[in-house]
């Protein structure tokens, strides 16, 4: 069975996203991530040439954006992640209807049927990567890859950041450490074709991860617009950790949510310049802007959007209080709300709290958070 992967970050999602608590941690190497392309032709070392489609390269976004969200990753964590699920899946979220036949019923790019394997890094349930539910989620299968003390295994099995000394191994036996392969040797083949996927998802530049370059003409903005019309919207989850309102587990939250009705319109909140607009994993509409406010250069992000509901394209200038899409329910949403994100410094900079943010910089019309509504799980 074909499934059309839902998709949701970071042209990536254009997106890049922080990582958690006080560190600052930009999208790996000072890269984010740009527009995905419909193809990329890659060769692997062995010499086979093959062609990537765009939904292979949305799910090596989500690795590369789960990674940029993940302290201590780094931009080599990800090329072993993106070469291990190279080598499991070719970059396909494989159900495996004769283990786990409800697993056809999410969202899939066909059956793997490898004994109890699931998804992108062909996952075991049996050998407590997680669930059936959990390993259809090409994000949650990220985040057991990379592993860490906040990865959803807590150590076991182990994640790359679970392995001592991962960054001096070599980066196919780093990969065979997480996926305990009966054939350890396949990973190196394609660490050419994930350096491939790396360099042409990302944008490099001297600004610190913002995604533009740092020749880019953003003008000084010289106003703020609250992202959504008064009276419009309620706010219902801030930054911060929480407890996840899909999965119940605990959950870092990286923006702050108002709820508004389906269809409200989304404004951009200063003059600057789109550098992504599109889903994000096949399911989550997104928008990135990069703007100059005081001097500094700052991106915003606006998630959640239906893909009819997005107005701009990357590339696109953007003036404060443009009409820029409209406040859906895509992705890992519990209902039609705004998930809005600001980073100082640029997209590959740390997210900080929206409300005193915008209040810093005279922006009115801000609600207090109400005791529940609408959100999202990220």
């Amino acid at each position: 069975m074909l499934f059309a992967p839902m998709l949701s970050l970071l042209g990536v999602a254009v997106l890049v996203n922080p990582a958690v608590t006080n560190q600052a941690v930009c999208i790996a190497s000072g890269v984010v991530l740009g527009p995905i392309p419909d193809e990329l032709e890659v060769t692997t070392a062995d010499g086979t040439t093959f062609t990537l489609s765009r939904t292979q390269l949305t799910h090596a976004a989500t690795i590369i954006e789960t990674g940029a969200r993940t302290p201590g990753v780094g931009r080599d964590g990800i090329l072993i992640a993106l070469m291990a699920a190279l080598t499991e899946s070719t970059l396909r979220q494989l159900a495996n209807a004769s283990a786990y036949p409800e697993s056809a019923g999410y969202p899939n790019d066909g059956d793997g049927g490898d004994h109890d394997s699931l998804g992108l890094f062909q996952m075991r349930p049996q050998s407590g990567w997680g669930s059936v539910e959990q390993l259809m989620d090409p994000r949650y299968q990220a985040a057991a890859f990379y592993g860490g003390p906040d990865g959803p295994n807590g150590g076991s099995p182990r994640g790359l950041l679970d392995i001592p000394g991962w960054q001096q191994m070599d980066k196919g036996e780093a990969a065979q450490s997480v996926e305990v392969s009966a054939f350890p040797d396949r990973y190196q083949n394609y660490e050419p074709v994930a350096r491939a996927i790396l360099q042409a998802l990302t944008i490099s530049s001297g600004t610190g991860g913002s995604g533009v370059p740092g020749d880019a003409n953003i003008p000084e903005t010289t106003r703020l617009v609250f992202p959504l019309p008064t009276g419009t919207y309620v706010q219902t989850s801030p930054l911060g950790p929480r407890t996840d309102p899909i999965t119940g587990e605990p959950r870092f939250h990286y923006g702050n949510d108002w709820a508004a009705p389906d269809g409200t319109p989304i404004f951009a909140l200063a003059d600057g310049i789109v550098t992504y607009a599109g889903m994000v994993d096949g399911y989550s509409g997104q928008i990135t802007v990069e703007h100059t406010i005081g001097g500094e250069r700052v991106a915003t992000m606006y998630i959640h959007m239906w893909a009819d509901g997005i107005y701009v394209h990357a590339g696109d200038r953007v003036i404060a209080g443009q009409h820029i899409g409209d406040v859906g329910s895509s992705g890992h949403s519990t209902g039609p709300h705004l998930h809005f994100e600001v980073h100082p410094g640029g997209a590959g900079a740390e997210a900080v709290d929206p409300v005193p943010w915008l209040a810093a910089h005279g922006v009115e019309g801000i609600d207090a958070p109400t005791a529940g509504g609408p959100g999202c799980a990220y």
